[in-house]
């Protein structure tokens, strides 16, 4: 029996980090700021880095360097970047047996825009790694304590049998879902929080899917006994709700290279220590290392911690309640 298998996407990042890329804010973009080049000129950039990613592939690489049994489910090409990701796990330690070999697609893939603030623009395209359907999920086969679910690329029925099934089995269920997700709205998710034990979303997400502007406000909409519900809200710190109280701890101040992979980061670390002890102090001073650790350094796995934290490290995370 593993102690988590984790399960949503698996694909090739590639970072394309240059000075030349602005943030400009206008409303004319989405989220007020755009990354902006001058059309037509030849951009230079200053570092190419190669790695892999997706929420299944990232997380499992945070619970097995903390020495968790690990595996994960993903799906992938035929293809030489279906082939690094199923090594790249396999180099971490993580089981890879249940990895989902698509003969008829592509591996999904990411170009990211990396500006000097560490902040980026994904160009994605998601191949085979959005496609999931019920079948590439052998459940008699998911002998776990833990189920990780990230993104399934909007597909809540398939959440909505895999979390009935981990409750029937006695398993708990993480889940830290996508933006499709999100999309399907509250009444569609709502029904599953019972039996979720921990539901992890960032400020956006959460704000989008209840409606709510302050955190208080949002895990009441959420909350259900004994489970947990956390919000991230970028270098400002990360929020932990169970039982009515709700707990938060600032950033460090790290320094960003790239963001990319710090919400994966968050939530298995956070995880992994409810895995190891259920302490939501703990839990969420560990979860916040970790994200500060992948942003750090470029590729969402490069920065991943290699060990637990140590006491002194976990005691100086300012903790209060809130």
């Amino acid at each position: 029996m593993f102690d988590v298998i984790t399960i949503g996407a698996g694909v090739r990042d590639v970072f394309l980090i240059s000075k030349s890329f602005q943030l400009i804010r206008s409303d004319a973009f989405a989220s007020g700021v755009g990354e902006c080049v001058s059309l037509g000129d030849k951009i230079e950039i200053e570092e190419i880095v190669h790695a892999t990613g997706g929420g299944a592939t990232n997380a499992a690489v945070t619970f097995a360097r903390l020495g968790l049994s690990t595996s994960a489910i993903c799906r992938v090409g035929d293809d030489a970047a279906g082939r690094e990701i199923v090594a790249d796990l396999e180099r971490e330690g993580v089981d890879a047996s249940l990895v989902v070999h698509d003969q008829k697609g592509a591996t999904g893939y990411s170009t990211l825009l990396t500006a000097s603030t560490g902040e980026r623009t994904a160009l994605v395209y998601r191949g085979v790694a959005g496609a999931f359907v019920a079948k590439d999920i052998p459940l008699k086969a998911c002998a776990t304590r833990w189920l990780y679910i990230t993104s399934l690329g909007g597909n809540v029925p398939l959440v909505a049998r895999l979390v009935a099934y981990a409750h029937e089995c006695g398993m708990h269920v993480a889940w830290n879902p996508g933006k499709k997700e999100i999309s399907a709205g509250l009444a569609r998710m709502k029904p599953l929080l019972s039996n979720i034990h921990a539901f992890i979303l960032n400020r956006e997400e959460a704000e989008a899917l209840t409606g709510k502007k302050t955190v208080n406000d949002i895990c009441k909409e959420l909350a259900v006994p004994g489970n947990v519900i956390t919000v991230t809200d970028g270098p400002k710190g990360a929020y932990a709700h169970r039982n009515g109280v709700t707990i938060f701890s600032p950033g460090t101040g790290a320094k960003a290279r790239s963001q990319t992979g710090a919400g994966d980061a968050f939530g298995s670390g956070f995880v992994a220590s409810m895995i190891r002890s259920e302490h939501l102090k703990n839990a969420l001073a560990t979860g916040i290392l970790n994200a500060e650790s992948v942003i750090r350094k470029v590729g969402a796995k490069a920065g991943i911690l290699k060990r637990w934290p140590t006491k002194k490290q976990l005691e100086s995370m300012k903790i209060t309640t809130v």
